[in-house]
C-alpha cells in the first residue's frame, strides 16, 4: 500500500516481515520436484525437520551469518542447435526458500512501479497477454514498422553495480540488500570448479526474474515511456516479456531514430544487442485488393510465434500468428527423441504420457489462427510414435492394418485452439 501511495519512497526497514510463518509459506511455494543444488539436499530432506531448519535459516539470514553457496550450473540445448546451450543455475533448497521469501517482499513494491508493457515473470501476467496486447495496439495504431530486438546473453550481462543502484532507489533495507549481494556474488559450480562471474544473474534462481525485471524497468521501460515517447513524431508502443521485446511504430522515421539510439542506451548499462537478430521490419497493413494486395509486408518472431498479415474469414487484413519454424522443428525433435527412448513402455502408458505432451503443446501454441501448425505437430507426433513402435523388436513386423487399429484405439488428442487472442476482430 505504501509503495502505491508514494512511488518515490525508499523502504529502509522491511526485513521484519520475514519471519517463520513467512519462510514456511515460501518453502511450500517452492517446487517439490526441483533438482537439488550443490549440497544434494532435496525438498523432502528439508521438510523432515522443517521448523528447526527454518528457524536456523531465519537466524542466519537476519544476523548476516548466512553464506550463499555456489549455484550448480547445468546446460540445456538452445533452440534446435546441437552445440549451442543455455546455462541454467540450480540453487540449494535453502537458497530457493530464502529467495522466494525475498520475492514475496519485493514483488508488492515493484508491481506498483512496473509498466503495463512488461509481462514476463509477473503475477497474473502471461505470454499470451503480451501477444494479445501487441495485436490490439498494432491493429489500432496501423503500425508501419516493428523493431525486433534481441539482447545477447542478457542474464549473463546484468551489471551488479548498476543493479544495486537501481535497487537502492526503492529498497534500502540493509538485511535485504546484503542477501541480494551475497546471491549475486555466490559463484557458479561447473565440472567441480567454482567460478565467480562479475556480472549476471543465474538463470534458474528464484530471485533472478524480479531482479532482471527491475534492471530492464529502469534501463528500458522507464526510458522508453518517459524520454523516448514524448520525442516521437507519431505513436509507438513497447511490449516486453523478460528480455524479449518488440517496439511497434506508426512512423518509419521514429523507428529509425529509436533503432539508432537503442544500442547506445543498452551498452551504457553493459548490455549488447545481437547485430543479426535485431532488425527493423516493414509491417504496414497490405494495401489493395486480392489475396496478397499490392504491398507485401515482412514478418517477425516474438515469443516463439511468427507474426504476419493475412486475410480474415471476412476478408479483412489482420495480423495472424503461426508457430515459428525453428520452434516447431525443436518440438518435433524432442517428441521424436522421447518416442525413441520410451518405445518399450506399455503402449497404454506411452499413449497417456504422449497425450499430456501434446496437450501441453496446445496449451501454449493453441491460439486462434495457428490451427495448421498445431495440427502439423500432432501429425509429426503420430508419425514418430508409430515409427518407433514399429522398431520395438527386430523380429516383429507391423502391418498397416495394425497401425490403423492402434490409432483408432489410442487416438492422440486433436489439435485445438485454447487461447482466442483475436476475439471478435478476426471472426
Amino acid at each position: 500500500m505504501m509503495a502505491k501511495e508514494d512511488s518515490q519512497k525508499a523502504f529502509t526497514s522491511i526485513h521484519h516481515v520475514i519471519d517463520i510463518d513467512w519462510l514456511r509459506e515460501a518453502f511450500y511455494a517452492t517446487r517439490k520436484g526441483g533438482a537439488p543444488g550443490v549440497d544434494n539436499r532435496t525438498w523432502k530432506d528439508y521438510e523432515a525437520n522443517l521448523e528447526e531448519n527454518l528457524q536456523d535459516l531465519l537466524d542466519r539470514a537476519k544476523s548476516g551469518r548466512y553464506v550463499a553457496p555456489p549455484v550448480r550450473r547445468k546446460h540445456i540445448p538452445k533452440g534446435t542447435s546441437t552445440t549451442e546451450t543455455r546455462p541454467i543455475g540450480i540453487p540449494t533448497i535453502e537458497d530457493k526458500v530464502l529467495q522466494r521469501a525475498m520475492v514475496m517482499v519485493l514483488e508488492p513494491i515493484y508491481e506498483q512501479d512496473f509498466y503495463d508493457c512488461s509481462y514476463g515473470f509477473r503475477p497474473k501476467r502471461s505470454a499470451h497477454q503480451a501477444l494479445e496486447s501487441f495485436w490490439q495496439q498494432a491493429m489500432d495504431m496501423n503500425v508501419s514498422v516493428v523493431l525486433e530486438v534481441d539482447i545477447r546473453k542478457y542474464f549473463d550481462q546484468i551489471d551488479h553495480k548498476r543493479l544495486r543502484e537501481f535497487l537502492h532507489l526503492r529498497v534500502r533495507d540493509g538485511v535485504l540488500l546484503r542477501l541480494i549481494g551475497k546471491w549475486l556474488n555466490a559463484g557458479v559450480m561447473e565440472d567441480g570448479q567454482v567460478h565467480y562471474p562479475k556480472a549476471g544473474a543465474p538463470q534458474g534462481g528464484v530471485v533472478s526474474p524480479i531482479l532482471s525485471n527491475v534492471f530492464l524497468h529502469y534501463v528500458l521501460d522507464a526510458w522508453f515511456h518517459e524520454e523516448v515517447l514524448p520525442r516521437l513524431g507519431g505513436r509507438a508502443f513497447l511490449i516486453r516479456f523478460a528480455d524479449d521485446f518488440v517496439i511497434g511504430f506508426e512512423r518509419e522515421r521514429d523507428a529509425e531514430r529509436v533503432h539508432a539510439v537503442l544500442e547506445q542506451r543498452l551498452s551504457k548499462y553493459g548490455l549488447e544487442i545481437h547485430p543479426t537478430k535485431t532488425k527493423r521490419v516493414p509491417f504496414e497493413r497490405p494495401r489493395g485488393h486480392g489475396k496478397s494486395g499490392t504491398h507485401r509486408p515482412g514478418t517477425f518472431s516474438f515469443l516463439s510465434f511468427t507474426h504476419y498479415w493475412s486475410r480474415s474469414r471476412r476478408g479483412n487484413w489482420v495480423i495472424k500468428r503461426r508457430t515459428e519454424k525453428s520452434r516447431l522443428a525443436r518440438c518435433a525433435t524432442v517428441i521424436d527423441d522421447w518416442c525413441r527412448k520410451h518405445r518399450h513402455l506399455p503402449i497404454q502408458e506411452q499413449h497417456k504420457k504422449l497425450s499430456r505432451k501434446l496437450q501441453g503443446h496446445y496449451a501454449y501454441y493453441g491460439i486462434t489462427g495457428n490451427s495448421i501448425s498445431i495440427a502439423r505437430f500432432r501429425d509429426i507426433a503420430t508419425e514418430s510414435w508409430l515409427k518407433w513402435l514399429g522398431r520395438r523388436s527386430r523380429k516383429a513386423k507391423r502391418s498397416w492394418e495394425w497401425f490403423t487399429l492402434l490409432k483408432k484405439r489410442y487416438p492422440l488428442p486433436p489439435a485445438r485452439a485454447i487461447h482466442s487472442i483475436y476475439h471478435v476482430a478476426n471472426s
